[in-house]
């Protein structure tokens, strides 16, 4: 998700809730610990030079069980974020505590936002090597086809 889809959708919302992708709701009590602008620049395997650049949200809750944000104040942490860091309209990524730190894409259920895990995969695998998946096939599956060819079809 952009920041301005972020943005947009906390400021016609009276509140802001936050889930797993499993259902689980980060207590409502959160703080954005973080908002920041993550450049990494790499080579993949492939020998390609990448460039990333995507803003970083970082979701922590104490036991400050009356702490709750509201839009008016994300919009405002947001505002100052763009300000003083010059953030663009840049993919969101949020980082959030579970048993070591998670990073996730964000979704919108309509009701919540969703932290969706991400993945690790090849950037280069025209590059790498790595052979197309082959599909699985048992033998006891394949139909019998009567126009192939056979001894007994008369085509060779």
């Amino acid at each position: 998700m952009k920041l301005s889809e972020f943005k947009n959708i906390i400021s016609n919302s009276n509140e802001i809730r936050f889930q797993l992708e499993n259902g689980e709701i980060i207590p409502k009590h959160f703080h954005i610990t973080e908002v920041g602008l993550n450049k990494k620049k790499f080579i993949d395997c492939g020998g390609i030079i990448r460039n990333e650049s995507i803003i970083s949200f970082q979701l922590w809750h104490a036991n400050d069980f009356d702490h709750k944000l509201n839009p008016k104040t994300v919009l405002e942490i947001i505002d100052k974020a763009e300000k003083t860091i010059h953030i663009e309209n840049l993919d969101i990524e949020i980082e959030y505590q579970e048993s070591t730190i998670g990073k996730y894409n964000v979704g919108f259920n309509g009701l919540s936002f969703v932290l969706e895990a991400k993945t690790t995969a090849c950037l280069a695998e025209d590059n790498c090597g790595i052979p197309a998946e082959k599909l699985k096939v048992s033998l006891s599956e394949l139909q019998n086809n009567s126009s192939s060819c056979s001894p007994e079809s008369g085509c060779c």
